[in-house]
Protein backbone atom coordinates (compact mmCIF):
# COMPACT_ATOMS: atom_id res chain seq x y z
CA UNK A 1 0.00 0.00 0.00
CA UNK A 2 2.04 2.83 -1.49
CA UNK A 3 0.06 6.62 -0.50
CA UNK A 4 -0.68 9.30 1.90
CA UNK A 5 -3.40 9.27 4.34
CA UNK A 6 -4.85 12.45 6.75
CA UNK A 7 -5.39 10.96 10.31
CA UNK A 8 -7.66 13.28 12.47
CA UNK A 9 -5.71 12.67 15.71
CA UNK A 10 -7.38 12.76 18.72
CA UNK A 11 -5.52 14.53 22.23
CA UNK A 12 -4.33 11.91 24.77
CA UNK A 13 -1.73 10.06 22.35
CA UNK A 14 1.32 10.39 20.52
CA UNK A 15 2.07 10.74 16.67
CA UNK A 16 4.00 7.65 17.11
CA UNK A 17 1.14 6.16 19.11
CA UNK A 18 -0.71 6.69 15.94
CA UNK A 19 1.75 5.82 13.47
CA UNK A 20 1.84 2.56 15.46
CA UNK A 21 -2.41 2.41 15.21
CA UNK A 22 -2.21 2.95 11.72
CA UNK A 23 0.56 -0.05 10.92
CA UNK A 24 -1.60 -2.41 12.32
CA UNK A 25 -4.77 -1.55 10.13
CA UNK A 26 -2.71 -1.45 6.92
CA UNK A 27 -1.28 -4.83 7.84
CA UNK A 28 2.27 -2.85 6.90
CA UNK A 29 5.13 -1.33 8.78
CA UNK A 30 6.24 1.14 6.29
CA UNK A 31 4.04 4.02 7.62
CA UNK A 32 5.69 7.62 9.14
CA UNK A 33 3.91 10.79 10.33
CA UNK A 34 5.16 14.43 8.65
CA UNK A 35 4.89 16.34 11.15
CA UNK A 36 4.37 15.90 14.96
CA UNK A 37 1.41 16.74 17.41
CA UNK A 38 2.08 17.09 20.52
CA UNK A 39 -0.01 14.43 22.58
CA UNK A 40 -2.48 17.27 24.14
CA UNK A 41 -2.70 18.45 20.57
CA UNK A 42 -5.82 17.14 17.93
CA UNK A 43 -6.11 17.70 14.33
CA UNK A 44 -4.64 17.27 11.12
CA UNK A 45 -1.66 14.35 10.76
CA UNK A 46 -0.79 13.46 7.52
CA UNK A 47 1.14 10.08 7.15
CA UNK A 48 2.93 8.65 4.35
CA UNK A 49 3.13 4.90 3.59
CA UNK A 50 5.04 1.92 1.35
CA UNK A 51 7.25 3.91 -1.05
CA UNK A 52 5.49 7.21 -0.66
CA UNK A 53 7.71 7.81 2.92
CA UNK A 54 9.66 8.64 0.57
CA UNK A 55 7.58 11.95 -0.16
CA UNK A 56 8.24 13.13 3.66
CA UNK A 57 11.31 15.33 2.86
CA UNK A 58 9.20 17.37 0.79
CA UNK A 59 6.89 18.37 3.39
CA UNK A 60 9.79 19.20 6.31
CA UNK A 61 9.23 23.03 5.70
CA UNK A 62 5.26 22.88 5.26
CA UNK A 63 3.42 25.43 6.76
CA UNK A 64 0.37 24.64 8.94
CA UNK A 65 -2.48 26.32 10.51
CA UNK A 66 -3.88 25.96 14.23
CA UNK A 67 -6.80 26.86 16.33
CA UNK A 68 -6.24 27.53 19.81
CA UNK A 69 -6.64 28.49 23.17
CA UNK A 70 -4.80 30.02 25.83
CA UNK A 71 -4.93 30.69 29.33
CA UNK A 72 -3.85 33.01 31.38
CA UNK A 73 -3.14 33.22 35.63
CA UNK A 74 -0.41 31.12 35.77
CA UNK A 75 2.31 29.94 33.31
CA UNK A 76 3.39 26.16 33.70
CA UNK A 77 6.79 24.25 32.82
CA UNK A 78 5.52 22.44 29.42
CA UNK A 79 3.61 25.78 28.48
CA UNK A 80 0.58 23.81 28.12
CA UNK A 81 -2.38 22.86 30.48
CA UNK A 82 -0.51 19.25 31.27
CA UNK A 83 1.99 21.03 32.76
CA UNK A 84 3.08 21.69 36.74
CA UNK A 85 2.32 25.44 37.47
CA UNK A 86 5.50 27.44 37.33
CA UNK A 87 4.00 30.55 38.95
CA UNK A 88 1.69 31.29 41.16
CA UNK A 89 -1.99 31.72 39.57
CA UNK A 90 -3.42 35.30 39.61
CA UNK A 91 -7.06 36.70 38.96
CA UNK A 92 -6.98 37.65 35.46
CA UNK A 93 -9.82 40.11 34.02
CA UNK A 94 -8.52 40.22 29.93
CA UNK A 95 -8.70 43.41 27.94
CA UNK A 96 -9.10 42.20 24.23
CA UNK A 97 -7.47 45.39 22.98
CA UNK A 98 -4.06 44.65 24.92
CA UNK A 99 -4.22 40.98 24.03
CA UNK A 100 -4.51 42.03 20.52
CA UNK A 101 -1.53 44.81 20.46
CA UNK A 102 0.45 42.05 22.24
CA UNK A 103 -0.57 39.17 19.74
CA UNK A 104 0.29 41.75 17.27
CA UNK A 105 4.07 42.33 17.76
CA UNK A 106 4.13 38.48 17.34
CA UNK A 107 3.19 38.11 13.96
CA UNK A 108 6.48 37.98 11.26
CA UNK A 109 9.77 36.40 11.40
CA UNK A 110 10.34 36.48 14.98
CA UNK A 111 13.11 34.49 17.25
CA UNK A 112 11.37 32.16 19.44
CA UNK A 113 12.99 29.84 22.26
CA UNK A 114 11.05 26.23 22.01
CA UNK A 115 10.02 24.92 24.93
CA UNK A 116 12.11 22.81 27.30
CA UNK A 117 10.09 20.23 27.46
CA UNK A 118 10.62 19.78 23.70
CA UNK A 119 11.93 17.38 20.55
CA UNK A 120 14.83 20.02 20.53
CA UNK A 121 17.96 17.85 21.14
CA UNK A 122 20.57 19.23 23.46
CA UNK A 123 23.76 17.03 22.46
CA UNK A 124 22.03 14.31 20.63
CA UNK A 125 19.53 14.40 23.46
CA UNK A 126 15.73 15.50 23.24
CA UNK A 127 15.26 18.23 25.43
CA UNK A 128 12.02 16.85 27.13
CA UNK A 129 14.48 14.24 28.73
CA UNK A 130 16.68 16.51 30.22
CA UNK A 131 13.96 18.23 31.65
CA UNK A 132 12.31 15.33 33.35
CA UNK A 133 15.32 14.54 34.60
CA UNK A 134 15.74 17.58 36.79
CA UNK A 135 18.68 19.25 34.37
CA UNK A 136 19.38 22.04 32.76
CA UNK A 137 17.58 22.45 29.59
CA UNK A 138 19.15 25.43 27.88
CA UNK A 139 17.67 25.65 23.94
CA UNK A 140 19.00 28.49 21.57
CA UNK A 141 16.04 30.54 20.09
CA UNK A 142 15.37 30.06 16.41
CA UNK A 143 13.68 32.07 13.16
CA UNK A 144 9.85 31.13 12.89
CA UNK A 145 7.35 32.79 10.90
CA UNK A 146 4.45 34.02 12.40
CA UNK A 147 1.71 34.44 9.34
CA UNK A 148 -1.45 35.07 10.89
CA UNK A 149 -2.27 35.02 14.56
CA UNK A 150 -5.76 36.65 14.88
CA UNK A 151 -7.31 36.44 18.33
CA UNK A 152 -11.15 34.86 18.08
CA UNK A 153 -12.40 36.07 21.48
CA UNK A 154 -11.23 36.82 24.72
CA UNK A 155 -13.29 35.76 27.89
CA UNK A 156 -11.59 36.48 31.39
CA UNK A 157 -9.06 34.58 31.64
CA UNK A 158 -9.22 32.88 28.23
CA UNK A 159 -8.36 33.78 24.68
CA UNK A 160 -9.16 31.76 21.29
CA UNK A 161 -6.68 32.25 18.36
CA UNK A 162 -6.03 30.89 15.33
CA UNK A 163 -2.47 30.81 13.64
CA UNK A 164 -0.76 29.84 10.55
CA UNK A 165 3.07 29.41 10.90
CA UNK A 166 5.92 27.95 9.53
CA UNK A 167 7.15 24.73 10.21
CA UNK A 168 8.74 24.44 13.65
CA UNK A 169 7.15 26.78 15.24
CA UNK A 170 5.77 26.65 19.30
CA UNK A 171 2.39 28.08 19.78
CA UNK A 172 3.08 26.51 23.24
CA UNK A 173 5.85 28.93 23.38
CA UNK A 174 3.92 31.92 21.83
CA UNK A 175 0.98 31.60 24.65
CA UNK A 176 3.64 31.29 27.29
CA UNK A 177 5.74 34.54 26.09
CA UNK A 178 2.36 36.21 25.91
CA UNK A 179 1.71 35.72 29.45
CA UNK A 180 4.98 37.39 30.09
CA UNK A 181 4.25 40.06 27.93
CA UNK A 182 0.98 40.79 29.73
CA UNK A 183 2.80 40.08 33.81
CA UNK A 184 0.19 37.38 34.16
CA UNK A 185 1.79 34.38 32.83
CA UNK A 186 -0.41 32.00 30.38
CA UNK A 187 0.12 28.31 28.97
CA UNK A 188 -1.72 26.97 25.48
CA UNK A 189 -4.64 25.43 27.21
CA UNK A 190 -6.09 23.20 24.21
CA UNK A 191 -5.01 23.35 20.39
CA UNK A 192 -6.01 21.64 17.13
CA UNK A 193 -3.99 21.64 13.58
CA UNK A 194 -6.49 22.29 10.85
CA UNK A 195 -3.82 21.87 7.97
CA UNK A 196 -0.37 21.16 7.35
CA UNK A 197 0.47 22.13 3.82
CA UNK A 198 -2.43 21.00 0.86
CA UNK A 199 -3.88 18.65 3.47
CA UNK A 200 -6.90 19.90 5.62
CA UNK A 201 -9.61 18.66 8.07
CA UNK A 202 -11.41 18.19 5.15
CA UNK A 203 -8.61 15.09 3.93
CA UNK A 204 -8.77 13.67 7.63
CA UNK A 205 -10.20 10.70 8.72
CA UNK A 206 -10.17 9.39 12.40
CA UNK A 207 -8.60 6.28 13.42
CA UNK A 208 -11.95 3.96 13.92
CA UNK A 209 -13.13 5.09 10.44
CA UNK A 210 -9.71 3.86 8.81
CA UNK A 211 -10.39 0.55 10.41
CA UNK A 212 -13.96 0.58 9.58
CA UNK A 213 -12.88 1.42 5.51
CA UNK A 214 -10.30 -1.78 6.44
CA UNK A 215 -12.75 -4.12 7.77
CA UNK A 216 -14.57 -3.46 4.22
CA UNK A 217 -11.76 -3.38 2.15
CA UNK A 218 -12.71 -0.32 0.94
CA UNK A 219 -8.96 1.16 2.03
CA UNK A 220 -8.04 2.61 -1.03
CA UNK A 221 -10.45 5.19 -1.07
CA UNK A 222 -8.67 6.49 2.27
CA UNK A 223 -5.94 7.91 0.59
CA UNK A 224 -5.03 11.46 -0.91
CA UNK A 225 -5.28 10.65 -4.71
CA UNK A 226 -1.42 11.57 -5.98
CA UNK A 227 -2.19 14.34 -8.38
CA UNK A 228 -3.33 16.26 -5.38
CA UNK A 229 0.24 16.05 -3.69
CA UNK A 230 2.43 18.95 -3.71
CA UNK A 231 0.70 21.39 -5.76
CA UNK A 232 3.47 23.59 -6.05
CA UNK A 233 5.47 21.52 -8.61
CA UNK A 234 3.75 20.71 -12.38
CA UNK A 235 2.86 17.27 -13.30
CA UNK A 236 3.72 15.64 -16.59
CA UNK A 237 2.46 12.01 -17.59
CA UNK A 238 5.09 9.49 -19.20
CA UNK A 239 4.13 7.57 -21.46
CA UNK A 240 6.01 3.86 -20.52
CA UNK A 241 9.27 3.91 -22.55
CA UNK A 242 10.21 7.61 -20.28
CA UNK A 243 8.49 5.68 -17.25
CA UNK A 244 11.27 2.82 -17.90
CA UNK A 245 13.90 5.50 -18.20
CA UNK A 246 13.22 6.98 -15.28
CA UNK A 247 13.04 3.60 -13.36
CA UNK A 248 16.42 2.66 -13.97
CA UNK A 249 17.88 5.84 -13.09
CA UNK A 250 18.39 7.45 -16.74
CA UNK A 251 17.50 10.97 -18.02
CA UNK A 252 14.90 12.27 -19.91
CA UNK A 253 13.98 15.08 -22.04
CA UNK A 254 10.67 17.28 -21.11
CA UNK A 255 10.55 19.76 -23.80
CA UNK A 256 7.43 21.50 -22.29
CA UNK A 257 8.75 21.63 -18.67
CA UNK A 258 12.28 23.82 -19.43
CA UNK A 259 11.67 25.95 -16.92
CA UNK A 260 10.43 23.95 -13.92
CA UNK A 261 13.54 23.13 -11.03
CA UNK A 262 11.37 20.02 -10.55
CA UNK A 263 8.26 18.10 -11.49
CA UNK A 264 6.15 14.96 -10.28
CA UNK A 265 5.91 12.13 -12.68
CA UNK A 266 3.01 9.79 -13.13
CA UNK A 267 2.36 6.85 -15.00
CA UNK A 268 -1.62 7.54 -16.11
CA UNK A 269 -3.29 9.29 -13.99
CA UNK A 270 -2.86 7.79 -10.59
CA UNK A 271 0.57 6.24 -10.62
CA UNK A 272 3.49 8.82 -9.38
CA UNK A 273 6.54 7.15 -10.49
CA UNK A 274 9.21 10.06 -9.50
CA UNK A 275 10.38 13.28 -8.43
CA UNK A 276 12.48 14.77 -11.13
CA UNK A 277 14.66 17.46 -11.31
CA UNK A 278 16.33 19.58 -14.02
CA UNK A 279 19.50 18.90 -15.21
CA UNK A 280 20.03 21.26 -17.93
CA UNK A 281 17.86 22.21 -20.50
CA UNK A 282 14.92 20.44 -20.77
CA UNK A 283 16.92 17.18 -19.55
CA UNK A 284 15.25 15.64 -16.33
CA UNK A 285 17.00 12.88 -14.02
CA UNK A 286 14.94 11.18 -10.92
CA UNK A 287 15.73 12.96 -7.51
CA UNK A 288 13.99 9.92 -6.23
CA UNK A 289 12.21 6.69 -7.88
CA UNK A 290 8.77 6.36 -5.94
CA UNK A 291 7.55 3.22 -7.98
CA UNK A 292 9.38 0.68 -8.73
Amino acid sequence: MNGVLVIDKPPGITSHDVVNQVRRILGQKAVGHMGTLDPMASGVLPLVAGSLTRLAQFYVKAEKTYEGEMGFGFATDTYDAEGEPATAPVPVSLDRGRVEAVAADFRGLIEQTPPPFSAKKIHGVPAYKLARGQKEVKLDPVSVEIKELEILEVQADRARFRARVSSGTYLRSIAHDMGRRLGCGAHLSSLRRTAVGEFTQADALTLDRLAEQAQAGELAGCFIHPRKLLPQFPAVTADDAAAAMIRSGRSVNLPEFSSARMVKVFLGQGELIAMATRVAGTLFHARIVLQG
